[in-house]
């Protein structure tokens, strides 16, 4: 059986919960590429730039909630949830390169490749990912999460982050344009691109709790459901969104022609759906018999709600 261990010794705001949590994500990230390995040291340079950026710390913080909501092992899931961060922050040095997104700026700082080259930041790419495996295999050897579990959370980041999940849905994204991409075809690089992920940090956090069938099922409509949200969200945010606090450009996706739910649908009916997608997301998590689902149902309302 795993050790449980507690998350906060007491009652505190979601404020103060989601910041406890970075810090301890933070932490963790400088730590989890050992100081004794022989890493060339410009590409551990540029693998911490990207990952210490700062952030949300979405996807850690969903991992964390998720086992939270079983009562399960908060040093196993703390992994898990450095590794989810890992395999976002690959995500993001790549996209932001001038094959992709060609973006100069991420989190109001110089890109990857603006700071290290091209050549660096892919490389820095690859290793995040290739070292979020590793984390991962090492939760039985660290913290007992047992052999089976441990399998299973491999798997799901293998298929969510890879050719049907992410990375698929970036093809598709890069394949997209303004008045040839369907809402159909837009519906599923949002699920790929982004929502995908965000199930993986629950289904790993539920995994590491010992989640039964009925949970795990629920925790994948909550993350399809919420990351779709969020992405709409973020379409919203870059027609209205304040600069200084997304600390990129707004209006890019118009400049790339890109297509996206506003274009489609309108502001107003785009903010309609991510009210209706949020509200069916924590009616899936509260249906599901979990112990303590508060944290889960207080991130999708943040989500909802944010305006960076």
């Amino acid at each position: 059986m795993q050790t449980v261990v507690t998350y906060l010794s007491e009652p505190v705001s979601f404020r103060e919960y989601q910041q406890h949590i970075i810090d301890r994500v933070a932490q963790r990230l400088k730590e989890s590429l050992p100081a004794h390995w022989q890493v060339p040291s410009t590409l551990r340079e540029a693998m911490l730039y990207s990952l210490m950026a700062g952030g949300k710390r979405m996807r850690p913080l969903l991992v964390m909630a998720a086992c939270e909501a079983l009562e399960g092992n908060a040093e196993a899931a703390l992994d898990a949830a450095c590794a989810v961060e890992m395999v976002h922050t690959y995500s993001l040095i790549h996209d932001d390169l001038p094959a992709m997104d060609n973006d100069d700026y991420r989190r109001g700082k110089l890109t990857n490749h603006k700071v290290f080259g091209e050549a660096a930041a892919i490389l820095a790419g690859d290793a995040l990912l290739t070292h979020a495996f590793y984390l991962v295999a090492q939760l039985n050897r660290a913290h007992g999460v047992p052999a089976d579990r441990v399998v299973n959370i491999t798997m799901d980041l293998s298929e969510l982050s890879g050719p049907r999940g992410m990375v698929g849905g970036q093809a598709a994204d890069m394949e997209g344009e303004q008045g040839l991409t369907e809402l159909a075809q837009l519906e599923y690089i949002h699920l790929h691109k982004t929502a995908d992920l965000i199930a993986f940090s629950l289904l790993a956090g539920g995994r590491i709790a010992g989640a039964n069938e009925l949970q795990l099922d629920a925790l994948r409509v909550f993350g399809r459901k919420l990351g779709l949200a969020f992405q709409i969200q973020d379409d919203i945010l870059d027609l209205v969104g304040d600069e200084t606090k997304l600390g990129k450009k707004t209006q890019s996706d118009i400049k790339q022609e890109k297509v996206t739910y506003p274009y489609f649908i309108g502001l107003e009916a785009s903010k309609r759906e991510v009210r209706r997608l949020t509200d069916e997301a924590k009616a899936a998590v509260a249906e599901a018999g979990f112990s303590n689902p508060t944290r889960l149902l207080e991130i999708a309302d943040f989500l909802m709600n944010r305006d960076h």
